[in-house]
């Protein structure tokens, strides 16, 4: 048996929290796996794993052999990306980070639509709102909404998108007129708390310059669908992406306000940890959100 195969059953363990996770996932029996394991340490001379019956977890050399070992089997499996000719003989598992937002919305069918073109590739989507470290977590990609910000990670833009400030008809006919956004010190607001300026929400004159408005915060909740569903309810004012407001806007069931201040400095981001060889189906997921998100602001 080469090495090879018992780092790729270590991984495997290791990325599933345990032994039968691990065989159910992949199809090899715990017992096999199990052996792998431990000709691997045997051969390192290192306990990798603590193994109890109710316990798993990594040594401190696991960890450190996990790190490095899950980067040098991507670059082993990069290069043999590299030598398949077209996209649609990729074949394995692409791990990729996503926010709940993007997943739950409607631009979230960009990840079906490409795992539907490309039927030998498993798609492992984790949707969490924290941001990942894509390295130490072994994800591929990951999917960012944000402001961009200066990182040791690859980036490229997929789309843009804008913060709306939104409300009910019924809600702006009690609490109006509403003519500037400082109108919202004195109004209830729903907190959406995966954002990043929490109750200070910010704004652009039309002269370019940025101010912010200290809400006072109603509701917090710690998702957007939540935030709009309250907003729709009467409770108060939120702030969402336009993506998520798109169809209560459409519906008429929110009505975007001061929209002639809001800031046009975000957008959905594909990021990636920088690779010699970057893999074939990482490149594919890329070009292929790219061009998806093309067509939607086209249509």
């Amino acid at each position: 048996m080469d090495t090879l195969t018992r780092i790729r059953a270590f991984i495997d363990v290791v990325e599933a929290e345990g032994f039968s996770a691990a065989s159910r996932k992949i199809g090899r029996s715990k017992a096999l796996l199990s052996k792998y394991v431990r000709e691997l340490e045997d051969e390192l001379g290192a306990l990798l794993l603590n193994r109890t019956t109710r316990q798993f977890s990594l040594t401190e050399a696991g960890h450190t052999y996990y790190k490095s070992a899950s980067e040098i089997l991507k670059e082993i499996d990069s290069l043999a990306d590299l030598v398949r000719e077209n996209n649609s003989d990729l074949k394995g598992r692409l791990r990729i980070s996503a926010p709940r937002t993007f997943a739950d919305a409607d631009i979230g069918a960009s990840l079906v639509d490409f795992a539907v073109d490309h039927p030998d590739l498993t798609l492992d989507v984790v949707a969490d709102d924290r941001f990942v470290d894509l390295v130490e977590e072994g994800f591929d990609i990951a999917i960012r909404i944000t402001r961009l910000e200066d990182s040791g990670l690859i980036a490229r833009k997929l789309g843009p998108f804008r913060i709306l400030v939104c409300a009910s008809p019924a809600f702006i006919e009690q609490h109006g007129p509403l003519t500037d956004p400082s109108d919202l010190a004195r109004l209830p607001c729903i907190l959406d708390t995966n954002g990043r300026s929490l109750s200070n929400w910010r704004f652009q004159r039309a002269d370019g310059s940025l101010f912010s408005v200290n809400v006072n915060v109603r509701m917090e909740v710690n998702s957007p669908m939540m935030a709009m569903r309250a907003a729709i309810g009467g409770l108060g004012v939120t702030m969402l992406p336009d993506f998520v407001a798109k169809s209560a806007l459409d519906s008429g069931a929110l009505i975007s306000l001061f929209e002639e201040n809001g800031i046009d400095d975000r957008g959905i981001y594909a990021i990636y940890p920088h690779r010699r060889y970057l893999p074939a189906k990482v490149r594919a997921f890329v070009d292929h959100q790219t061009g998806w998100f093309r067509k939607l602001h086209q249509g």
